[in-house]
């Protein structure tokens, strides 16, 4: 189990505690504004996009070159983006908060 929090796009942080599935499963579960995962999570669009801290790139680890190629065409694209359905919740992203793009970072 880890507790992920999501900050939307209004600077509104969202947190619960998540104990398996993607980061994207776990923001369509809690209502997150934000992430709509059109593609089901199948790595087919960009509308689960997220911005991980750089604090925990190296724990999170960085997008693949299937993700990247989904978003370099994101206004919003940045070396800390990553398809929240391609992040499945594990113990060690216990208090990681990602970002929304677009909007009010938390940091």
């Amino acid at each position: 189990m880890a507790v992920i929090g999501f900050c939307q796009r209004d600077g509104t942080i969202r947190s619960a505690d998540v104990t398996a599935g993607s980061l994207m499963e776990a923001a369509l579960d809690m209502g997150v504004s934000g992430i709509e995962g059109q593609c089901g999570g199948f790595l087919a669009c960009a509308t689960c996009h997220v911005h991980v801290p750089d604090d925990w790139i190296d724990r999170v680890g960085p997008a693949t070159a299937d993700e990247v190629t989904m978003l370099e065409f994101e206004p919003h694209f940045t070396p800390a983006s990553r398809l929240s359905c391609q992040l499945s919740v594990c113990a060690e992203f216990d208090g990681l908060i990602v970002d929304i793009p677009g909007g009010v970072n938390h940091a």
